[in-house]
């Protein structure tokens, strides 16, 4: 198989707005009880909902980027370099790339502590916090509150058997280690 039929990835349609947020859509707190569960509901209403979680995250971004510009700019180029370079190391590094796999939420929040280190040195935490803290915080609560429908749970077996195309949430989530498990898609 060729590098670009491995990279074949499809956009996630944009889900309505009656569908995201308001009529069709069902809210409920999760089972705190059942944590796997909870997680499996996050991860499959991340992939279902991706076009309209980072249309949201980019309206939330670009709004408190208006704000202070200047800071914000500072914050993204300090993460990205956090994370190219966590990347950079992952790939030709299987030491690296074993930690990752092996621990993926550590890996992640280390690369969180490490690029809020950097930018706190820098003086622009608070601008970097809110623009990106509220997008995540957003899709956060709405990926754990919101019941799936019937579509969803049809998209998501076929993203979990390999039918569906990659998606870019899909990468994401993969690159973190983190899929979706077929005994909670009920």
């Amino acid at each position: 198989m060729t590098k670009s039929a491995e990279m074949d990835i499809q956009v996630a349609p944009l889900r309505g707005l009656d569908d995201f947020l308001l009529g069709e859509s069902r809210f409920q707190l999760p089972d705190l009880q059942n944590a796997d569960k909870w997680f499996n509901r996050i991860v499959n209403n991340l992939l279902y909902y991706q076009s309209n979680y980072l249309l949201s995250a980019l309206i939330i971004f670009v709004l408190v980027t208006m704000a202070n510009p200047h800071e914000m700019i500072y914050g993204v180029i300090i993460m990205a370099l956090v994370f190219g370079l966590m990347y950079y190391s992952s790939a030709h590094y299987d030491q690296v790339a074993d930690f990752k796999k092996s621990h993926p939420f550590i890996t992640m929040l280390g690369s969180f502590i490490i690029g809020y280190y950097l930018i706190l040195q820098i003086g622009c935490i608070t601008v970097f916090l809110f623009g990106i803290g509220l997008p995540v915080l957003f899709t956060i609560l709405h990926a754990s509150l919101r019941l799936r429908n019937l579509k969803n749970k049809v998209a998501n077996v076929a993203d979990v058997l390999g039918v569906a195309k990659k998606t870019p949430m899909g990468l994401f989530l993969n690159e973190w280690g983190i899929e979706p498990d077929l005994k909670y898609i009920s």
